[in-house]
């Protein structure tokens, strides 16, 4: 692919309200589970379970360094492999705020 190319696929890449996102808050919903979205807590959550204080990511595995799904790049290896690094060390630093302040992770 071009630059241009790639940087096209890349835009349009969902930050929110992703498929699996959409998939999951309709299984917990209706399994009677009453969530929260858009809750301002260290890293942003997908959802959060407040009697509990839980806060669910739904991560994606590329993204978040999966160990069971995630692919390695073929090109720019270096780059990825920095930034892939730098998402799951943010995550471990988002777990441990979190935990420190009384909340569980659930990733």
């Amino acid at each position: 692919m071009t630059p241009e190319q790639r940087s096209h696929c890349m835009s349009r890449i969902k930050g929110k309200n992703t498929g699996l996102e959409i998939r999951v808050r309709k299984a917990l919903w209706a399994k009677g589970l009453r969530y929260r979205l858009g809750f301002n807590i260290p890293g942003k959550p997908d959802l959060v379970f407040l009697s509990d204080r839980i806060a669910v990511f739904i991560d994606g595995c590329f993204w978040h360094g999966c160990p069971l799904h995630s692919t390695k790049p073929k090109t720019n290896k270096d780059f990825w492999h920095k930034k892939l690094q730098g998402n799951i060390e943010r995550d471990r630093k988002v777990n441990h705020q979190l935990q420190e302040i009384g909340w569980i992770p659930f990733r």
